[in-house]
């Protein structure tokens, strides 16, 4: 296969496939050429050598059983990363290919340039290794792997979530040697800055402005530090306006990029289903989904639990927590599981030192360290990295 460089990268091959002749070869003209086309996913798999390889799909992808055969090859083969170009962009569409790991999916007709730098930015993910990087930039982990990804979610605005991401995320960094990072993804009123009393310079929309160019580096170098625990925070835009130049393949590629030089990317979503709350929900290892102790918030995330079920999210990446759990409202919490068909793996109790700790703009973690709150999502925190690693 041919290769493309650029911006020094190592070389990456890059293939172009589609059951179309024309539609391949024309793709292929656009991407120059480093570019070779092949008429299936079974004819490009013998050729794979091991060397990083950006494949570009046509829109012969866009069914689900050719998806299939993608999401298998991403599987088994580390090394290579896929954008596809299709006739028609839907959600269900994107859905379903940001599930067989494809990273970007474009609308044809795409002009050339648009076309090479997504290749290039699944290219960079690809080139990334120990021994590329440089002092000054931040270092993968030691073993190799993927940070893990933490979204936290709630069907009903009020159940507690970001009070819930932002501590959670807070006791993390303590505990972690590498950096953890909060993105605050409700992009129209997301306040986790002002929630721990920060003041940014830069935000998601900085980031996604830069994403032709971005890398561990340069998204470092756009986080905001909360002092206090060391904690990393990618801050929601300023204005509201300013959300809808952010879709879900951007802010799944941000995440991609934390991941490879974080130990936990930690998401706080809005209240509601989105192309971008799916797509990051699709790139999650767990999915913390936040419940208060009322009616309407049960009835809220039964409804939520039944459209991921339709969605095929799998299941073992769910956690219920129960939030205000010890509410004098008369709702057991073995009532809630009964009725959620799930069991609750943290109890966060209702406290008063929450909203006190809000208000002053500090983690409740921090601000009340002995308090019953702070001490169940320690006890949550453990769900993902064992007290004994405190530093």
């Amino acid at each position: 296969m041919g290769g493309a460089t650029g911006g020094g990268r190592p070389q990456v091959a890059v293939a172009v496939v589609d059951s179309d002749q024309a539609i391949r070869s024309r793709l292929a003209m656009q991407l120059g050429q480093g570019a070779t086309p092949f008429p299936s996913i079974n004819d490009l798999a013998p050729r794979l050598s091991g060397q990083p390889v950006v494949i570009v799909l046509g829109p012969a992808f866009s069914s689900g059983a050719e998806l299939s055969a993608v999401e298998q090859l991403l599987t088994a083969r580390r090394e290579v990363g896929a954008i596809m170009a299709t006739n028609e962009l839907t959600t269900d569409l994107l859905q379903k290919a940001l599930r067989a790991g494809v990273k970007d999916v474009l609308q044809l007709p795409v002009e050339s340039t648009a076309l090479a730098e997504a290749v290039a930015r699944v290219a960079n993910t690809l080139a990334v290794a120990p021994a590329a990087t440089s002092s000054s930039s931040p270092a993968l982990q030691a073993d190799g792997e993927l940070g893990r990804v933490i979204t936290v979610f709630s069907t009903k605005g009020g159940a507690g979530k970001s009070v819930i991401a932002t501590n959670l995320a807070v006791v993390l960094a303590q505990r972690s040697s590498k950096p953890v990072v909060l993105i605050d993804a409700d992009l129209q009123f997301g306040d986790i800055a002002v929630m721990l009393k920060l003041s940014p310079q830069h935000t998601i929309v900085d980031a996604v402005s830069a994403l032709d160019r971005l890398d561990a580096q340069l998204l470092q170098s756009l986080l905001i530090e909360h002092g206090p625990s060391k904690l990393k925070v990618l801050p929601a835009p300023l204005e509201p306006a300013f959300a809808d130049q952010i879709g879900a393949a951007e802010m799944v590629r941000i995440v991609e990029v934390l991941r490879s030089f974080c130990s936990f990317v930690v998401v706080d979503t809005p209240a509601y289903f989105n192309d971008v709350v799916l797509g990051l929900i699709e790139v999650s290892d767990d999915v913390l989904l936040v419940a208060g102790m009322d009616i309407p918030n049960i009835k809220n995330v039964k409804i939520g639990l039944q459209t991921l079920r339709l969605l095929n999210t799998p299941m073992e990446k769910l956690r219920l927590i129960l939030n205000r759990a010890n509410s004098k409202v008369k709702l057991d919490v073995g009532e809630v599981e009964r009725t959620l068909g799930v069991t609750a793996e943290a109890l966060i109790p209702s406290d008063v030192v929450v909203p006190q700790a809000v208000n002053k703009g500090e983690a409740v973690v921090l601000n009340a360290p002995k308090a019953g709150v702070s001490k169940s999502i320690e006890q949550l925190t453990d769900l993902f990295l064992p007290a004994k690693k405190k530093k």
